[in-house]
């Protein structure tokens, strides 16, 4: 068995799996103290590294393409404390490292792992429930149901239909990327038979997210879906044909739907540029929102 401890975190190898604790330092990220332990099969596993520095250095897993749902939920978007495959190790642990490393490398030549991506999930992803709040409403998930919820900084056009329910046998899919620079985040769930163009701000399916503390914390949901999801590299169940009237009526449906999105936008600069009053936005708003 091969172990290293440090302030911002616990390594262990057993041979057959690697156990990564978070460490409790106040340098550590929330993201991975809410995420807590993780246990990796040694056969998800494509290698590990370790890089010194002059004060400090780090250990770095990589994972075969495919086997983590957390990695696919976010596409690499995860900043560098955040990301549960890192471990910072002090100069005076850099021995303890360097065993670690060969260890893991030594397992994994004996076993024969390949480093090919796989075609199947080998960790669960993060355990559910799970509820966060951030940016404008919350995102909770039971293992079936998705349930999406707004606050008072939800636009109207979102809000105004109430909280959202979504079953994981409706779903194709699951995004989230965390906000950069000056545009804005979002965790948004595609819903099958119902694409839409909308951006995040008006989008019913989607959580907008703008930068806060807590925005990583939507990736631990996009990962649990992701995992209950089928897998990315297996074959996709077309199903039948869609005959050419049904696939113009689709297309029909989905520009209708995105009229309306902007004619509730239109109607809420009107409202606050005071062309209309209250009764009237109240009225113009609920004469869109049954169409929709």
């Amino acid at each position: 068995m091969a172990e290293i401890i440090q302030k911002d975190g616990t390594w262990v190898f057993d041979g057959d799996a690697l156990r990564l604790t978070p460490g409790r330092d106040r340098n550590v990220g929330l993201f991975r103290r809410t995420l807590g332990e993780l246990v990796v099969p040694l056969g998800a596993l494509a290698g590990v590294s370790f890089e010194q520095g002059r004060r400090s250095g780090r250990l770095r897993l990589r994972l075969r393409d495919g086997a983590d749902p957390l990695l696919h939920a976010t596409g690499g978007r995860l900043a560098e404390s955040e990301d549960p495959y890192q471990l910072a190790v002090e100069s005076d642990r850099y021995g303890v490292a360097e065993y670690f490393v060969d260890e893991v490398r030594g397992a994994l030549l004996l076993d024969r792992v390949p480093a090919d991506p796989v075609d199947a999930y080998l960790l669960p992803g993060p355990a559910v429930p799970l509820s966060v709040s951030a940016g404008d409403g919350t995102a909770s998930f039971d293992g079936e149901r998705v349930r999406l919820e707004w606050n008072w900084k939800t636009e109207d056009a979102k809000s105004a239909a109430g909280a959202r329910t979504l079953a994981v046998a409706d779903l194709v899919g699951v995004e989230w990327r965390p906000s950069a620079g000056l545009e804005n985040g979002y965790l948004r769930f595609s819903v099958r038979n119902a694409p839409t163009k909308a951006p995040p701000k008006y989008d019913p399916n989607s959580v907008e997210l703008w930068g806060f503390k807590k925005d990583p914390l939507m990736a631990l949901v996009a990962a649990a879906v992701q995992a209950r999801l089928p897998h990315p590299a297996a074959e996709p169940d077309v199903g039948p044909e869609q005959p050419e009237p049904a696939r113009e009526l689709t297309a029909a449906t989905e520009d209708g739907h995105d009229a309306l999105l902007r004619r509730l936008r239109e109607l809420g600069e009107l409202h606050r540029d005071g062309v209309l009053t209250d009764e009237e936005f109240a009225m113009a708003k609920q004469a869109v929102l049954k169409r929709i």
